[in-house]
């Protein structure tokens, strides 16, 4: 993909990573005023940390790049869509409850955007804006930190955008089997239809109609629903903890507080724990390199994410 182009002549300049790489990034040089802009439309944003994460890899890397966090309601979602085509910003994210709802307004979907079904990460190419889906692709990011997903046994919870994305990367890179566990089983027989036709998994649906017990033949249970999300900080999902093993990897997508009581759960049990801010980094280095050129330093970004978690 080209460079993230806008109706101005962006000349490029060297950018000295820390390991001295000298990519080159579409930023203005020094004597220029006119920004990068990339951003989030969202509902609710207030308590969406990736701002601070994402502008804090561009201080890191010299770059003259903003990101602004936007309350977008649903009906206000093509005007937003118009008004960063206009303005010419390399891209943005979208998160609750945009994801799906974005397509429409969008030129392309990128490969694993198409086959999810849903965007959070958009990025200029010329006079496109094209979809892609970094959800998936940044949860595998943090998951090969401790595991490989090739020939893993999957339980994914939920069937909502976020459970998509992770269901059928963690089936594209090799996944034995997903076990997709959800309340509604129109919503959850979608998911594992898409994961049957487009991928080679195996892939099943439990309805999720009392307190789940994940099998003992679970290698990863990953939570991909809003609950435990702030501020609802104490909630808690309608599984029973005891089904939680210390063979298993079990991760949580919710970052803001990353100690769910999943994860306090699945440490108390021994399992190896993934909280969401893995993912939201993994996912936010994708976002990053894909506008502006530069890969970014993950440790920044997360350090940047757990001393605000821990002020």
């Amino acid at each position: 993909m080209a460079p993230p182009a806008t109706g101005i002549h962006w000349p490029t300049r060297s950018v000295r990573l820390g390991s001295g790489s000298g990519l080159m990034s579409p930023v203005a040089p020094p004597e220029s005023f006119l920004s990068l802009l990339t951003g989030s439309f969202a509902t609710p944003a207030a308590e969406n940390p990736t701002v601070a994460m994402v502008e804090a890899a561009y201080r890191h890397h010299g770059l003259d790049a903003r990101y602004l966090n936007c309350e977008v309601a649903p009906e206000a979602l093509g005007d937003a869509v118009r008004g960063a085509r206009a303005m010419g910003w390399a891209g943005f994210n979208c998160s609750i409850p945009h994801k799906v709802a974005v397509l429409r307004h969008l030129d392309e979907l990128a490969a694993s955007a198409s086959v999810i079904g849903a965007v959070n990460c958009v990025v200029r190419d010329g006079d496109r804006l094209v979809g892609e889906n970094t959800d998936g692709q940044g949860f595998l990011a943090s998951l090969r930190t401790v595991t490989d997903p090739a020939g893993k046994a999957f339980v994914v919870l939920g069937a909502g955008g976020a459970a998509r994305a992770i269901a059928v990367e963690a089936a594209l890179a090799g996944a034995a089997s997903v076990t997709v566990v959800n309340r509604d089983r129109a919503r959850g027989a979608e998911l594992v239809a898409l994961l049957r036709e487009r991928t080679p998994a195996r892939a099943e649906l439990v309805g999720w109609d009392g307190t789940y017990r994940p099998p003992e033949s679970a290698q990863v249970v990953v939570n991909a629903t809003s609950v435990g999300l702030f501020p609802h900080v104490d909630a808690r999902l309608d599984l029973d903890p005891d089904g939680l093993r210390p063979h298993m990897v079990v991760a949580d997508v919710i970052a803001n507080p990353p100690r769910t009581a999943l994860i306090r759960d699945a440490e108390e049990r021994g399992c190896v724990t993934l909280d969401g801010l893995g993912m939201l980094v993994g996912q936010g280095v994708i976002g990053v390199r894909l506008w502006t050129g530069v890969d970014p330093d993950p440790t920044v970004m997360r350090a940047t994410l757990e001393r605000i978690f821990t002020a």
